[in-house]
């Protein structure tokens, strides 16, 4: 996986966070830099430890899952996007509050970052290979910080656009993110093919 695919694959798991941010600035009355980087530290920080959570379950069977790994990821990618774009098709609304407790930021942390723990997983199958000549876990780390940032950099513009605009954009970004995610892993099975 190079930078380019890293970076799309960073900006498509962050959709969740992006879209639970946004839902956060509408229900604030007033911001401020704080709360922006409070949103953005919880989600950028549990997108970047919970695909390194995964690729390190992923490595522990590593020998087992090498002959299907294209075909896991292209998987994980497309439930994962499918669903994303599910979600954002449905009418349900969701209830958001204004508070920034710690039970409440860490269980939305969490529900936001399951599909990149899965990610991570496919980090084992489909290895990381942004600086050649560096081992797969520093290229891991790196994307885990990548992934962390651009999900920090978007949750904190989130909470901004939550607060201008409402929930005008909420389920569009998330139908983005879902479609990156599909697409890229139809891009594996392309590469695994040989077709790209």
């Amino acid at each position: 996986m190079d930078l380019i695919t890293l970076l799309l694959l960073a900006v498509g798991l962050s959709a969740d966070a992006f879209a639970v941010s946004v839902c956060k600035g509408l229900a604030m009355p007033k911001i401020s830099l704080k709360e922006c980087l409070i949103v953005g530290a919880w989600f950028g920080g549990f997108q970047g430890l919970m695909p390194f959570i995964g690729y390190v379950l992923g490595i522990q069977f590593e020998k087992y899952i090498n002959v299907v790994a294209p075909w896991i990821g292209f998987a994980l990618l497309v439930l994962i996007g499918g669903d994303m774009i599910k979600e954002s098709l449905s009418d349900e609304p969701e209830e958001e509050t204004a508070t920034l407790e710690m039970k409440e930021m860490l269980l939305l942390a969490v529900a936001t970052s399951i599909d990149a723990l899965a990610v991570g997983i496919t980090f084992a199958c489909v290895p990381v290979t942004m600086l050649a000549g560096v081992s797969a876990m520093i290229n891991t780390v790196l994307a885990c910080c990548i992934i962390a940032g651009t999900t920090f950099v978007l949750s904190m513009a989130g909470v901004n656009i939550g607060h201008v605009f409402g929930m005008k954009y909420k389920n569009k970004a998330e139908f983005a993110g879902g479609l990156i995610l599909v697409l890229l892993g139809v891009k594996i099975i392309l590469e695994h093919f040989h077709i790209l």
